[in-house]
């Protein structure tokens, strides 16, 4: 289970990096294919007969230059540097704060599962025999807050088995507290990325207004530049929201499932007792 989430982590994290970088792959190829007509071998192949056209073709090597050109983290790093490093510079502490509480948090839950069945028949070994303090370590000997929960009814045996029911559901409230600590962050991050990309927008649609203003003139290149870094900033924003939203998801269902599986657990330890008379005995 460790293995498969280590991979999942590390995949989310790749993944994470390689999907800016297609948005970026994509402009860099489309202007470099508009600016393929005014090379110099396509004024050869008008005057140079058909033969010498066949052997001209191999000359045209812009594919290749792409290919040598800025890829990978190198293309993510000059897109996050056109974006602006006001807006864009919040968006990557978000992500970066957002998937350390996120990993956190997937270490935590991984180390709080365990077998309850086989945590449960260990207990109910000991119990039979009328074993409490061996049950008790049993316990002890397991870090899951479902051990936690029993352990503490298991203290307040002696009291009756109305006071080791209360035990359990006020250890229990606070284990889920434990459990969902951080969780607030992740999605804080996961609404205020998208939120500073769209702020970003607003502000790189303000200054390509005031471009034009200045300018006194409507010019296409006098825009771009404006809007170019609007889109920037939502895209990071959106990208950050949803890898967090990922995980924060990821996250929420292994929660449910230790929760599930803590309250099958109290109800089946509840039944050992009065099974083997345990709390009935002590508390009489």
């Amino acid at each position: 289970m460790k293995k498969l989430i280590t991979l999942l982590i590390i995949f989310s994290l790749i993944s994470s990096v390689q999907i800016l970088p297609a948005f970026a792959q994509n402009e860099a190829t489309d202007t470099s294919e508009i600016a393929e007509p005014d090379s110099a071998a396509m004024d050869e192949v008008v005057e140079e007969e058909a033969v010498e056209e066949v052997e001209a073709l191999p000359v045209i090597e812009d594919p290749e230059v792409d290919e040598e050109g800025p890829k990978g983290h190198e293309l993510l790093k000059l897109r996050f540097i056109e974006g602006g490093p006001t807006f864009m510079g919040i968006v990557l502490v978000c992500l970066i704060l957002g998937l350390a509480f996120a990993i956190e948090r997937i270490i935590i839950l991984s180390l709080a599962t365990t077998n309850t069945k086989k945590l449960l028949k260990n207990i109910e070994d000991q119990l039979a025999s009328g074993n409490v303090e061996g049950a008790k370590e049993v316990c002890k000997g397991n870090r899951s807050p479902v051990a936690s929960i029993l352990h503490q009814g298991l203290d307040r045996v002696h009291e009756g088995i109305d006071i080791v029911e209360k035990s359990i559901i006020s250890y229990g409230s606070v284990q889920m507290g434990l459990l969902e600590k951080g969780l607030v962050w992740i999605s804080l991050f996961i609404a205020l990325a998208p939120m500073l990309g769209f702020m970003g927008t607003v502000i790189g649609m303000i200054e390509a207004f005031d471009a034009i203003a200045a300018a006194g003139d409507i010019s296409p290149s006098l825009v771009a530049d404006g809007i170019k870094v609007a889109l920037l900033t939502t895209v990071f924003g959106l990208v950050v929201a949803i890898i967090l939203q990922v995980f924060y998801n990821y996250i929420i269902s292994k929660i449910d499932s230790i929760v599930n599986k803590m309250e099958d657990s109290t109800i089946t330890f509840i039944d050992m007792l009065v099974k083997h008379n345990v709390a009935i005995t002590k508390s009489n």
